[in-house]
């Protein structure tokens, strides 16, 4: 689910650790899934998907902040400074990471 708040964006995103490959892809009820190949342990599957999101959107990891769900699969993402539009096309412009 992709909101917006203030100047930002919350990105509500099913998270699948350990996957064989990464990819982004957004799902027909509008759940993002987010597959990475880091294992869920010591924050590096957290950090994957921030490096990811951040490269998919073409903003620097440091503006991709993880919001809730360090511990679970689903997370709230924020991403500063770029909009809700901007997110949605760059996330269904074409499958993969």
């Amino acid at each position: 689910m992709i909101t917006s708040r203030g100047s930002d964006v919350l990105l509500t995103v099913r998270v699948q650790p350990k996957a064989f490959g990464e990819s982004i892809e957004i799902g027909a009820s509008g759940m993002v899934r987010v597959r990475v190949t880091a294992p869920p342990e010591d924050n590096a599957a957290n950090n994957a998907v921030i490096r990811l999101v951040a490269r998919r959107l073409g903003v620097p990891p440091s503006r991709v902040l993880l919001e809730h769900g360090a511990r679970g699969r689903e997370k709230v993402l924020r991403v500063q400074g770029i909009s809700v539009d901007q997110v949605t096309e760059l996330l269904a412009d074409r499958k993969g990471g």
